[in-house]
């Protein structure tokens, strides 16, 4: 059976490129007011392409841009919720791109490794479409789904998924499933692919410190008059110690270990800090000492200063105390840390270190909680299995860096837990000039959803 679905996967490719390439056209750039016609057109796109698939579609409204559903039930099998996201980043600066980036097209980057360059070929519609892809090669040789399939495309996720929580709050009973799906993630490495089992959270604040009423001349009153600048870096200094971890009291509660046979699994794949922080121009790693650098960026939490502004940064010299300076922190959390201790941890440190006859105003930009997947889930195990099938190597475990809301309100709000397989890689290029998407990973990637699909419904 599975043979059938993915020899129409193969001799379908050509068309299936076509399809994509016809949602690569549209400009569907969230952030910007000026193309919410084109939002609601790559909408409108995807509900036909569901439709076409037999899936009952439609559009349903949110504070921005519409969201995509698609139903295909299957009684008496397990059901999945499938997320993706139609919406893409800005194209600026344009004048960096080497082909127009809503004219998407074929590249060779190198002897026998073809790429789909457009913006969004990545993040997030070439994945979306690994997955549409894969239903319709089961639909077409089987004439059915082997699960239950809900179909949930948004169009506000580059603009920080504005109006999706409360959507899915008030559409809840749409939305029962045995488990989430999203493919907006990557692989290991263009061979290796992998299921990410766990997202850092995220706790965001500013602090903006004041002191005189005005910039003031530093000769005349350097020495005597507080410079926020001066008060701002030393709070930002005192975040770390002289062993790379994080000062605020409590901040590695509920921070866990990872199992011992994750990490002997991530160590086998050999990443080095050379490897890793060579590609930009660095060798030394800045974490915690007694971690090695995949701990440091997948499993530890972490704090950095995002932006700091304070006096005059114009050309030539102006020798001025600023009457204010700025700093934005973030924290990536993991395991089960709290983001409103963290916040109130964060506000008393901060509030400690500056003087008497300064001002401080502390603002909350955004916090979500980490997301840890069981690494026994039976979805998982049997996703791990299908994709080994595929790839020919058993896919790799890891702890993503970076954070996706969603996945969160997915568990709080649905009560679900999400299998996170996708197939982009780190040269992708995503969010910048001249994104792409290698052909292996949309075609094997279609492979890879038809063989797990098949595996969940077993």
């Amino acid at each position: 059976m599975i043979d059938r679905v993915l020899g129409d996967i193969d001799t379908d490719l050509d068309n299936a490129l076509a399809r994509l390439f016809d949602w690569l056209r549209i400009q569907s750039i969230s952030t910007d007011p000026a193309y919410a016609g084109e939002c609601r057109r790559a909408a409108e796109w995807v509900r036909g392409e569901l439709e076409a698939l037999g899936f009952k579609a439609h559009l349903s409204e949110t504070s921005l841009h519409p969201v995509v559903v698609g139903h295909k039930p299957k009684p008496g099998a397990p059901h999945v919720l499938f997320y993706g996201h139609y919406d893409v980043q800005p194209v600026d600066p344009l004048e960096l791109w080497e082909t127009p980036p809503f004219e998407p097209l074929l590249a060779e980057l190198e002897p026998g490794r073809r790429v789909i360059r457009a913006r969004g070929a990545c993040d997030d519609k070439g994945q979306v479409m690994t997955f549409v892809e894969a239903c319709r090669a089961w639909i077409a040789t089987e004439g059915e789904l082997p699960v239950g399939v809900t179909v949930l495309i948004e169009g506000a996720e580059e603009n920080g998924s504005k109006g999706l929580p409360e959507w899915l709050a008030a559409n809840k009973d749409e939305l029962k499933a045995d488990y989430a799906l999203v493919c907006d993630t990557g692989m290991w490495d263009r061979g290796t692919p992998s299921i990410t089992t766990s997202l850092r959270g995220l706790v965001y604040r500013e602090i903006v410190v004041k002191a005189a009423d005005r910039d003031l001349h530093s000769g005349m009153f350097g020495g005597a008059a507080r410079n926020p600048i001066h008060v701002v870096a030393r709070i930002v200094a005192d975040l770390h110690d002289e062993n790379g971890r994080v000062t605020l009291p409590g901040f590695y509660d509920g921070v866990p270990e990872t199992p011992p046979e994750i990490l002997a699994q991530w160590n086998a794949l050999g990443l080095t800090p050379e490897t890793f922080l060579g590609q930009v121009g660095l060798s030394i790693p800045a974490g915690e000492k007694d971690r090695s650098v995949i701990e440091q960026i997948q499993s530890r939490p972490t704090c950095d200063a995002n932006g700091i502004v304070g006096g005059y940064t114009g050309e030539g010299s102006k020798t001025v105390i600023a009457a204010q300076a700025s700093a934005k922190i973030s924290f990536r959390l993991v395991g089960d840390q709290d983001p409103q201790k963290i916040s109130a941890a964060f506000e008393a440190f901060v509030r400690e270190r500056v003087p008497a006859d300064c001002r401080v105003e502390i603002l909350d930009h955004s916090a979500a909680r980490a997301i840890q997947l069981p690494y026994d889930m039976p979805a998982l195990v049997k996703a791990k299995a299908a994709l080994a099938a595929e790839w020919g190597k058993e896919p790799v475990a890891i702890g993503s860096g970076g954070s996706i809301p969603i996945v969160g309100d997915f568990k709080r709000t649905l009560g679900l837990d999400t299998l996170l397989v996708g197939f982009g890689l780190d040269d992708d290029r995503v969010h910048s000039p001249n994104e792409k998407y290698d052909l292996s990973s949309f075609h094997k990637g279609a492979r890879s959803w038809a063989r797990i699909l098949g595996a969940l419904g077993s």
